[in-house]
């Protein structure tokens, strides 16, 4: 890969810049004293009337922060909560949310962050399964809370918050049934907590729950340490943000991608934090023009969206300069990053349990960045679902430029901190993969390297896909994310779900594609989709289905949902949205009506 002499230059100053990040991102002892706790505590000490959140119109200082924190810490000291017990919390992006997260964590408690999307068996079982003590919930949430209170055994426990915002329509007050927080924190010392001086690096900090996509979700553990080395890393080489910036939030809050990047790097460098309750694309730029954002953090499909709205000539003119998250995929990154004036984009990657990060901290388009800790990239069977091992039993690694299974070394300095669960824990470690006796941590993910000229000797990687998310087709491996990347090109396409469905008398699985239409469209143009998918994916990455959704699934992290569709498949008797099919040896979509869906189902189709 070529390289000019002015990306050269702008790579080698940053090698202050890494020389310095590799001696602060040194594993602390797990044994040191310190927790995030202590940092707002700090930043509320030497910038005290600096705003730390702007949220809704309002301005909350560092001071009245660390102060709310501490007086909301007293009441849960109060209430019976001891130094390892687990809070669980369950609210909108709020300040109240940061403040009873920062309260929790300097009594040396534990927090549990539920999805706010969660109810009856799913909700109950994630204040269960963590031992919760207490649980703390939004009075916007108290339905979800009111349906599984008699079954998680809190009575006397359970606290309501109650939401001020001069933006909420209806204040709900805190039923009869749960404690008011603000009412009996109001009165209560707001000093400094003794046993924040107690909290080590090696204490848990919270527990954030996976998706629960294969079962109930699962509680993985953030000890101090990790969340106060992502939160370093984010601000000082990510963002590379300091109390005279700000950081753009829409992110839910019980995510580790909002909390430890977006809010962690708040914490860490006393920039203040622009909080949305939730993400609005028509909106996003007019606030980060009102309140000068400096800094945003994103999932790939909240930029999709906004990637989505109706281009204006004057998108670039914002003070919006770099931004950090997952997600964001190639097919837009260039034309986004132009648009709306973008200098920096810091892509990321890691599992909220896991034990290796890696981040575009160089600021190389189209890439994940690299990683400082061992990794490596194993031959996988996609068709058959299992790891290619050599005669010896032990894992191969796959050549530059390939695809493979990402696995990462777990040791002293990565330690594999996993789950509540001690079995699920077990179950994301791979054992004597190249050696007796070492151990791996299981992305689940393809990733592989990529040529990104001059980088300081760093390998740089690039994400493919989730496994479950790859297919196999016509003896060939199908990623359902470079498929949803060229089917977002088509001019009626605003955004594309793929997976695969299972048809009889076919091995694999064959293509299908959930996809929407960009605002003004009422239906897809199939003779011009037809020309389109045929001139740009290869014949057996062509979706056989594709069906026309009002609005697709997302999660409330933004991630598209593929179960679902997945189940229905090319049922058209489960919903009423349009399907068209690609039949076998054609090179035109067609609708799909049920004498075919028949066919199909006999193993008649001849796929």
């Amino acid at each position: 890969m070529q390289m000019g002499a002015r990306d050269f230059f702008s790579v080698l100053g940053d090698v202050p810049m890494l020389l310095a990040l590799k001696r602060g991102m040194k594993p602390r002892p797990m044994t040191e004293k310190d927790c995030f706790g202590k940092q707002v505590a700090s930043n509320a000490a030497n910038f005290p009337e600096r705003p730390a959140v702007i949220f809704e119109g309002k301005t909350t200082t560092w001071d009245e922060l660390n102060r709310e924190a501490n007086r909301y810490g007293q009441m849960l000291k109060d209430g019976g909560i001891e130094p390892g017990d687990v809070v669980s919390m369950m609210m909108e992006n709020r300040v109240e949310f940061l403040a009873c997260v920062v309260a929790i964590n300097k009594i040396g408690a534990i927090a549990a962050l539920i999805n706010t999307n969660l109810r009856e068996n799913p909700l109950q079982h994630c204040i269960s399964v963590t031992e919760s003590k207490m649980c703390l919930f939004g009075t916007e949430l108290t339905d979800a809370i009111d349906g599984v209170r008699n079954a998680v055994d809190l009575e006397g426990k359970l606290v309501g918050v109650t939401d001020d915002s001069d933006m909420v329509e209806e204040k709900r007050e805190v039923p009869e049934w749960a404690i008011d927080l603000k009412a009996a924190s109001s009165n209560l010392s707001d000093a400094e907590h003794a046993e924040a001086d107690d909290v080590t690096l090696g204490d848990t900090s919270y527990y954030i729950f996976t998706s629960g996509t294969t079962g109930l979700p699962k509680a993985a553990v953030m000890s101090n340490r990790r969340f106060l080395m992502i939160a370093k890393l984010s601000h000082a080489a990510g963002l590379r943000c300091d109390e005279n910036d700000s950081i753009y939030m829409c992110l839910p809050l019980y995510h580790a991608t909002g909390l430890v990047i977006g809010v962690g790097s708040a914490f860490s460098s006393a920039a203040c934090l622009v909080l949305r309750r939730k993400f609005s694309a028509s909106r996003l730029l007019g606030e980060v023009r009102l309140h000068n954002v400096t800094h945003m953090i994103y999932v790939g499909e909240l930029l999709r969206y906004l990637y989505n709205t109706p281009e204006h000539t004057d998108d670039a003119r914002n003070t919006l300069h770099t931004i950090m998250g997952n997600g964001l995929r190639p097919d837009i990154w260039d034309e986004f990053k132009q648009r709306f004036g973008i200098e920096r984009i810091t892509e990321i990657y890691g599992a909220s349990e896991g034990n290796a990060a890696f981040a575009n901290i160089l600021n190389k388009d189209r890439t994940i960045g690299m990683t400082t800790a061992k990794v490596a990239l194993v031959q996988y069977d996609v068709a058959n679902d299992e790891i290619i091992k050599d005669a010896n039993g032990h894992c191969i690694p796959v050549d530059d430029g390939e695809a493979g299974l990402c696995l990462a070394n777990i040791n002293p300095d990565a330690q594999f901190e996993g789950y509540t669960d001690s079995e699920a824990t077990e179950k994301k470690i791979l054992r004597d993969v190249f050696e007796a006796g070492d151990a791996w941590f299981d992305t689940g993910d393809l990733l592989r390297t990529v040529d990104v000229g001059f980088a300081l000797g760093f390998d740089h990687y690039q994400f493919v896909d989730r496994l479950g998310d790859t297919f196999r087709w016509r003896s060939e491996n199908v990623s359902t994310n470079e498929v949803g990347e060229v089917l977002n090109g088509f001019d009626d396409v605003q955004i594309s779900n793929v997976f695969g469905v299972e048809i009889p008398n076919a091995e694999g699985r064959a293509g299908m594609a959930a996809v929407t239409l960009v605002e003004g469209k009422s239906e897809l143009n199939v003779d011009a989709f037809s020309t389109y998918v045929n001139a740009n994916l290869p014949h057996f990455a062509r979706p056989v289905f594709v069906r026309v959704q009002q609005q697709l699934d997302v999660t409330g992290t933004f991630k598209m949902v593929k179960g679902d569709l997945s189940k229905d498949g090319y049922d058209i008797t489960a919903y009423d949205d349009p399907v068209y099919v690609m039949k076998p040896r054609s090179d035109q979509y067609e609708p799909l009506d049920a004498e075919f869906v028949e066919q199909i189902n006999q193993g008649e189709a001849r796929y």
